[in-house]
């Protein structure tokens, strides 16, 4: 029994070990195949040939030649057309305006009449006036008279002196007071002439100060009339542009809705004082030959160049940035590689730069292309010009 129990129980034991036998004989094989294998692999992997270095990317860019040239920064400013001579009519008296013949855009010929006042009170200052001319005129003859008759009894020893020399007095007063009547009589006229508004030359109507009906007092504006002289261009500019400008500079005047019509002048006014609001200077530029296209009250364009001055110019599109200041990219013509350069910058419009310092003649600058460049990147030229 006990030996029966012993053999029974002897039977897993010996299953575990030809498990753990086979177990281990397996592994022992598939150490032996990794063993066999990793040098066949490290030999295929030795086999095989290098990768081949990638060849330089040569990018194609946009130049331009630099060159030295006379250069001249070109200003413009926005203005208007106005006349060259303005009058500002008004009435010399005061009065309620009952008639405006004319308006805004009319043309007027001298001596025309324009507006009128009430002239009541003025014709009646006219008509004392006649009647004191026309008494004083009476006494004068009744004091002639007079005087001729006592002249002729002092000739005749019938009249004393002194009643002669009395009645030349009298005579002198009467003439005296005479020409003091016909002085009234002409302020009275011209009293009642100035109720009527006139032209005193050829223009058009600018603009109109008052309506009829209303109440005006003397020296308001009733009409401004633009006189047929000539027409300026006048721009408010500020004193900076002054101080640069050239002596005697030609302007050169566009229509800002359509450049086509231009005219040139120049400067023919410039006002002392500045505008206590822009601070800027007005400037009256007397046009020649102006387009009638360029009517009164158009706006325009007027560009000037400052002095001339020799320098390198090349386009907006490259100039780039370096250590936070402008640079370029330069290329070498022997080895068609790049360089960046920091370079001065004397003025920047939108479509070209002035350069102080930095380039020289006969250096090539990249135009276009300039986003994908590093320093010592080949290139291919596309094309390029002076």
């Amino acid at each position: 029994m006990h030996g029966g129990a012993g053999r029974k129980k002897s039977r897993p034991i010996d299953k575990e070990r030809t498990s753990m036998s086979g177990c281990l004989e397996n592994r022992s094989r598939w150490q032996g195949f990794v063993f066999l294998t990793a040098p066949v692999f490290v030999f295929l992997t030795a086999c095989q040939p290098e990768s081949e270095a990638p060849a330089p990317q040569v990018r194609p860019v946009r130049t331009v030649t630099v060159v030295k040239r006379d250069v001249g920064e070109t200003v413009s400013y926005t203005g208007r057309i106005e006349a060259e001579n303005e009058a500002r009519l008004a009435f010399r008296i005061a009065g309620r305006m009952i008639e405006r013949s004319v308006g805004v855009g009319d043309h007027v010929e001298p001596g025309q009449v324009v507006a009128k006042v009430e002239p009541h009170n003025q014709l009646n200052a006219l008509r004392t006036a006649q009647a004191g001319v026309a008494a004083a005129q009476a006494r004068v003859n009744e004091t002639q008279i007079n005087f001729d008759r006592q002249k002729t009894l002092l000739a005749r020893d019938v009249a004393s002196r002194a009643q002669f020399e009395q009645a030349e007095v009298v005579l002198k007063t009467a003439r005296a007071q005479l020409e003091t009547a016909e002085a009234q009589l002409k302020t009275a006229k011209d009293q009642v002439s100035y109720t009527e508004l006139r032209a005193d030359a050829p223009g058009i109507v600018a603009a109109t100060g008052a309506e009829p009906g209303e109440v005006v007092q003397a020296g308001q504006m009733i009409l401004r009339v633009a006189r047929r002289e000539g027409r300026d261009a006048v721009f408010d500019v500020p004193a900076q542009l002054l101080r640069s400008a050239p002596s005697d500079p030609l302007i050169t005047v566009s229509l800002s809705d359509d450049p086509k019509v231009t005219a040139v002048g120049r400067v023919r006014e410039v006002s002392p004082q500045a505008d206590p609001v822009t601070r800027t200077f007005e400037v009256r530029v007397g046009l020649t030959d102006p387009p009638e296209a360029m009517r009164l009250g158009s706006t325009v364009v007027g560009r000037m160049k400052l002095e001339v001055a020799s320098g390198i110019e090349i386009p907006a599109s490259a100039l780039t940035e370096a250590d936070r200041k402008p640079a370029v990219w330069v290329v070498d013509p022997k080895t068609l590689t790049v360089s960046l350069r920091n370079v001065e910058v004397a003025r920047n419009d939108p479509a070209t730069v002035g350069i102080s310092e930095g380039l020289y003649p006969g250096e090539i600058v990249v135009t276009a292309g300039t986003q994908a460049l590093h320093p010592g990147q080949k290139t291919r030229l596309l094309d390029s010009s002076r």
